[in-house]
């Protein structure tokens, strides 16, 4: 289960990697997408409502493939963190990251001592304990850590989330931001759009990979240009939707 070349090192490299959400509770869709030639999937928890029992179940249907697991965590928990990484997630990414001390928490939860706080049971990523000590001696280097910046606390304290060591990308989800910044979720509102922009300068700045939900499909190409290296391309539910949207107004039913 140890890959030699991890997502975190592909972003040190300056790389752009492109995933997708997975947001239906379905091994078959994780499956399938992780057939289709994306570097990672993210898998909700945050918004999803499923058991960890399920998120385990649905990791596994990866197996086999070269698709890198990642979890984002309902909140900034060591338990859910712990959890996330013992099923097999090799990272998580971390809802509502607002300054150094709660992205110094991030990093903690996902790091064994001494450098951490993670419960030392690594179950079913270590193969159950066939390869308990190899693992256990990786992880630290081996887990990504995606905080997300999703406030205006974050904006302002962007410089020192940033400087945090162990934190491998920031992230923006639009909706969530335009949503914190009172804007009803419009994340093309320019208000928005110019947040955006200055994150993703100030992560640059510091040369800290950052990472967006793509604004629609039409603007992936853009995100990739603008320097962003964590692009999600959409979700299962998304995927499904624009394809049938595309058949529908083809044939005239839409």
């Amino acid at each position: 289960m140890i890959r030699p070349d991890t997502l975190k090192e592909r972003l040190r490299r300056g790389e752009v990697t492109i995933g997708a959400w997975v947001n239906f509770g379905t091994p078959d869709s994780a499956e399938i997408l992780a057939y289709m030639g994306l570097d990672w999937l993210v898998f909700d928890t945050e918004h999803g409502p499923w058991s960890i029992e399920t998120v385990q179940r649905m990791i596994q249907a990866t197996a086999g493939t070269e698709i890198v697991p990642l979890v984002r965590v309902a909140w900034n928990d060591v338990v859910m963190i712990k959890r996330a990484l013992d099923i097999g997630a090799y990272g998580v990414v971390v809802p509502w990251v607002n300054n150094r001390e709660q992205a110094e928490q991030a990093v903690r939860a996902t790091r064994y001592a001494p450098q951490g706080i993670r419960g030392c049971g690594p179950r079913r990523v270590a193969k159950y304990g066939l390869e308990h000590r190899e693992y256990v001696d990786a992880a630290n280097d081996l887990v990504t850590v995606v905080v997300q910046v999703e406030t205006q606390e974050a904006i302002d304290n962007l410089g020192e989330i940033c400087s945090v060591d162990g934190v491998d990308a920031i992230f923006i989800g639009p909706s969530d931001l335009a949503c914190s910044l009172g804007l009803g979720g419009d994340k093309r509102l320019p208000r928005n759009l110019q947040a955006i922009a200055k994150i993703l300068a100030v992560g640059k700045e510091h040369g800290m990979p950052v990472g967006i939900y793509g604004l629609g499909p039409e603007y992936i190409e853009e995100h990739i240009r603008q320097g962003f290296q964590f692009v999600v391309l959409g979700s299962d539910m998304s995927f499904m939707m624009h394809g049938l949207r595309d058949i529908l107004t083809r044939i005239g039913r839409n």
